[in-house]
């Protein structure tokens, strides 16, 4: 995929023309980040927009215990480090790669060049920025308000919903999470993950290959059972 192509996908810059898409990619570069490499670090300055190209970032912030808390899981097509492009403020949490990951990068100065007089672009990047706070929002009120099985319960949810694909017979497969991953999402132990998991599949609730976590059509409404019991 070109440059200009990935742009295109970008929600923000979706109604710029081919012309103006152009010029942009003509300012964007690309970099390469083996599997664990930092790409960026909480509080340090920031003033570039990241496409994912190939790969999967990881996108946390560090507790004050020590403990990482995952705020998201991104892959091709999706980007971060947008509030950069609107502000001199240090970065708000940390990206690593987690996969070996290729990416487009924008700079600050040159996407404030292009905007003038673009304002749907600002329009966008508004709309993408609130659905990524009410989606905080919602991981607040997910650990404020359910035990360790609603939590758990409620990440398999977000993933078949954001990363899953539909299967012949109705049922929705995803990426197989590590239960690492899982727990640094809920703020919870690896071992506790590893018993909720168990449990659900007990339930035939979830179904986990060696790549692949897989749940059923009707998921959403099985798992509201669990989160509300």
């Amino acid at each position: 995929m070109t440059d200009r192509e990935l742009l295109l996908s970008v929600p923000i810059f979706s109604e710029l023309t081919p012309a103006e898409l152009e010029s942009l990619a003509r300012v964007c570069s690309r970099r390469q980040h083996r599997k664990g490499g930092v790409i960026l670090y909480e509080k340090d300055p920031g003033d570039t927009l990241f496409v994912i190209v190939s790969g999967r970032v990881k996108v946390g912030i560090q507790g004050d215990d020590g403990r990482e808390v995952i705020l998201s899981v991104i892959g091709p097509g999706e980007f971060f480090g947008e509030m950069s492009l609107l502000d001199d403020e240090p970065r708000s949490a940390t990206a690593v790669a987690i996969e070996d990951t290729e990416l487009l990068s924008l700079a600050r100065a040159d996407f404030q060049q292009v905007i003038q007089g673009h304002s749907s672009i600002l329009a966008g990047l508004v709309r993408v920025l609130s659905a990524r706070l009410r989606r905080a929002n919602s991981q607040i009120s997910t650990l404020a308000l359910l035990d360790v099985y609603g939590r758990v319960a409620r990440v398999l949810v977000d993933m078949a919903r954001e990363e899953g694909k539909r299967l012949k017979d109705g049922r929705i497969s995803f990426r197989r999470a590590t239960h690492q991953e899982i727990a640094n999402r809920i703020g919870t132990t690896r071992e506790t993950v590893t018993r909720m998991l168990k449990d659900l599949e007990r339930q035939h609730l979830l179904e986990v290959t060696p790549r692949e976590m897989i749940v059923g059509a009707d998921f959403e409404k099985a798992f509201e059972q669990v989160t509300e019991g």
